[in-house]
């Protein structure tokens, strides 16, 4: 995991500022004589802020850091004063998952707001907050907000150095086929089973529960996902409740080496989140340990209640994605193979009009947002091709759609190369070539909208020049990939492969 590519170093970098912010934060909460309870919600909301902000500009990315606690205090209060009714307070967790899921429709911001949200929600339940500590525990939010920002936007920017490529837009729908609506209602069920079996479970640490529930749909579109997701989160946490009991329960909530820990920890989380989801619910399982040993409530019962309230909240989300609305892996994949499909269609076509000469027609940035796409087309197919899934044709079928998508990929990239080299010459060819590759993408993913073609590129004579060879060649081979897709895209999902 921690040999997994990591260009232009950029996870590194992101996980050693955190470290740095998320210290920054506590130091600051330490130094104006802040509660230990209030030195660790500052620790919680400066990792939120490091972590959850996402935005495609730096500017955006200011901005909703600093409406974080426009979210998260009036949550905290609410939180803090319901403390000991547990039926409103329930009642009211629920509402604020519904809130903080339906608000990623809003794109990045609304997703780090309704994270924020619920964690605020989390926190005072984790540390047993009550109204009279919320002064402190606002002074440590700004606080954290605060050395966040510095950090982020003044010491350490790495997206300044190297910005974050744009995330495509997530799938459309309309009622309660939008897929903000449709997890909204998803994780509200999921969160309140799981609320209800961790209650059942520890009338005290029940929160848990509902915590694994939430983290379980972010990133998540289809049952397949959330099951796979709910498999990781588990297994993260058995393995950071062994090393628990290995480190956090001997440590005895030492502060010096628990803060060491603790950093070592928040290292992981960032660096190890989008590789692995197990490896980064590990390092969260291992802080919460760490984390408990310092408020001197740590022993291996408490441990072992921790796996109890992951499974509920696990098996919570499972069945809040089976019972309310739910959408088949293969509904989702196929969305997504789809318009991946059709950037490569758009990327043949305007790399083909950069070779005719027109020097405004740029295909970089189309080949960058195949990239994105065929990631979440990738993500999509992760339940298909994991080890413990039991359909064997099925997931022959995905690992043979994943390696002829990494073709398309790498044939788009070659061809985005060629064009750039300002060289390179139109080859009469390449229309034919390219009206090929437009009649194999409609063939495989018909558009009710009629797709630019590159055809339409008024074309010199041919030239037989390397750089139109080369373009020649990737087209030829994209179109090959593109044939072979038919087979597993068109064939019924359960059926055994022709070569098989």
């Amino acid at each position: 995991m921690f040999v997994a590519p990591d260009p232009g170093r950029v996870r590194l970098r992101v996980s050693l500022r955190a470290v740095l912010g998320i210290a920054l934060a506590v130091a600051a909460a330490e130094l104006a004589g802040l509660s230990l309870t209030a030195s660790i919600t500052g620790g919680l909301a400066a990792l939120l802020a490091l972590f959850t902000v996402g935005d495609a500009t730096v500017r955006r990315q200011a901005v909703t850091t600093l409406l974080l606690p426009v979210a998260g205090l009036p949550v905290l209060a609410l939180a803090s004063t319901l403390h000991g009714q547990p039926w409103l307070r329930a009642g009211c967790w629920l509402a604020v998952v519904l809130a903080g899921v339906y608000a990623r429709r809003w794109g990045p911001r609304g997703h780090a707001l309704g994270i924020f949200a619920f964690m605020m929600f989390f926190s005072t339940q984790f540390l047993h907050a009550v109204p009279a500590q919320l002064p402190e525990l606002y002074t440590a939010v700004a606080l954290a907000v605060a050395a966040s920002c510095a950090v982020r936007f003044g010491l350490w920017c790495v997206e300044r150095r190297t910005p974050p490529p744009a995330q495509p837009a997530p799938l459309t729908g309309r009622g309660l086929a939008r897929p903000t609506t449709r997890q909204a209602l998803q994780a509200t069920v999921a969160c309140g089973i799981a609320l209800v079996l961790g209650q059942m479970l520890s009338p005290d640490r029940w929160y848990w529960a509902v915590g694994t529930a939430w983290w379980i749909f972010v990133n998540t579109a289809s049952r397949g996902e959330t099951l796979v997701r709910g498999l990781r989160r588990v297994v993260g946490t058995v393995a950071g409740i062994a090393v628990g009991l290995l480190v956090a329960v001997p440590l005895h909530g030492a502060p010096a080496p628990t803060a060491a820990l603790v950093a070592v920890c928040v290292f992981g989380i960032f660096y190890t989140a989008a590789p692995s989801y197990s490896w980064m619910t590990f390092f969260v399982t291992v802080m919460a340990g760490l984390l408990y040993g310092l408020l001197g409530v740590l022993h291996p019962g408490l441990l072992w209640l921790r796996f109890e309230e992951t499974a509920a909240g696990a098996l919570g989300a499972v069945l809040g994605v089976a019972l309310v609305l739910p959408v088949t892996t293969h509904a989702t994949t196929d969305a997504w193979i789809r318009r991946a499909l059709h950037c490569v269609h758009r990327c043949t076509g305007v790399a083909a009009r950069r070779l005719a000469g027109d020097e405004d027609a740029d295909p970089a940035p189309l080949a960058v947002e195949l990239e994105l796409l065929l990631g979440r087309a990738r993500l999509s197919l992760a339940p298909l091709v994991h080890p413990a899934s039991p359909l064997r044709a099925r997931k022959a079928r995905a690992r043979q759609v994943l390696e002829l998508l990494d073709a398309c990929a790498r044939e788009v990239r070659g061809l985005a190369r060629v064009a750039a080299d300002p060289d390179a010459s139109h080859d009469a060819r390449l229309t034919a070539a390219c009206d090929r590759v437009e009649a194999a993408v409609l063939a495989l993913a018909p558009s009710k909208r009629p797709l630019p073609g590159p055809s339409a590129v008024p074309l010199p004579a041919p030239h037989h020049h390397p750089g139109a060879e080369a373009a020649l060649a990737h087209l030829h081979a994209l179109e090959r990939a593109l044939a072979d897709l038919a087979a597993p895209l068109h064939s019924p999902p359960r059926a055994p492969l022709a070569s098989a």
